[in-house]
């Protein structure tokens, strides 16, 4: 039997740049993780998520550099080294090297991909609620503008994740993150409070100069492509992670 075949959502955010989000399939996880788990830290053993990630890495073409995500608004800068070494704490990545991919793994919160074609700087973001109150995706825009980048030629893609119909949250939880973050607020399809984390960070993108923003608009919730921590947990399983991938190529 031959090695699985990785689908891959493949998008464009300009010459020289590669960048595409895994799906849930073409692993060797099973179980509740199946197939493509890429997380660590959820149940699944480590030594399938490391076989996981080396597919991963063959379609980039290089070992992807992922961060250990703590929910914050720290970034790391990344270099080829990285991938060797103990994951920095952190919920961005920004690199300027040629053939370094930068990873973001999610299971409902936000992964932002982002790219200065012309200066060759890239970058991605881990955008959870909390992540989002504190302005993780502004702090990785200003960290690319220090590595050369300029916000005219910033590009980005918001990519799949739990939409505003989907993410009930509690009426004062909404409340609180509203009056930080008004684009956040949302009512789930059902007309309780909710949030919609992808139109926060489209609207934070904005805000932060990036003239290119792409949302793809697929929900983690209800998209069986994708794994859910939410989906998952409403029948008591763990949920894997899918991933965002971007590099200067």
């Amino acid at each position: 039997m031959g090695a699985p075949t990785i689908p891959v959502l493949e998008v464009d955010l300009g010459p020289g740049i590669r960048a595409f989000f895994t799906t849930r399939h073409g692993g060797l996880s099973e179980g509740p993780w199946a197939s493509l788990n890429l997380g660590l830290g959820v149940g699944d053993t480590e030594a399938t998520v490391r076989a996981n990630r080396r597919l991963v890495d063959a379609v980039a073409g290089a070992p992807v550099n992922f961060a250990t995500q703590v929910h914050g608004r720290d970034i790391a800068v990344a270099s080829a080294s990285l991938a060797s070494a103990p994951a920095p704490e952190v919920d961005a990545l920004v690199t300027s090297e040629v053939g370094v991919p930068l990873g973001v793994y999610v299971a409902d919160c936000v992964p932002v991909l982002l790219a200065d074609p012309r200066a060759g700087v890239v970058a991605v973001a881990h955008a959870g609620r909390p992540g989002v109150e504190m302005g993780v995706v502004g702090a990785a825009v200003e960290a690319m503008l220090a590595c050369g980048g300029r916000a005219r030629d910033l590009r980005a893609v918001v990519g799949p994740a739990v939409c505003g119909d989907c993410y009930e949250v509690p009426a004062d939880l909404a409340a609180r993150v509203g009056e930080r973050v008004p684009s956040a607020l949302s009512q789930t399809s059902w007309g309780t409070p909710a949030l919609d984390l992808p139109r926060a960070v489209t609207t934070q993108l904005a805000l932060a100069g990036v003239a290119h923003v792409e949302r793809i608009h697929r929900c983690t919730r209800t998209d069986p492509a994708f794994f859910s921590h939410r989906r998952s947990s409403a029948d008591a399983l763990p949920a894997g992670r899918f991933a965002g991938v971007v590099l200067r190529a």
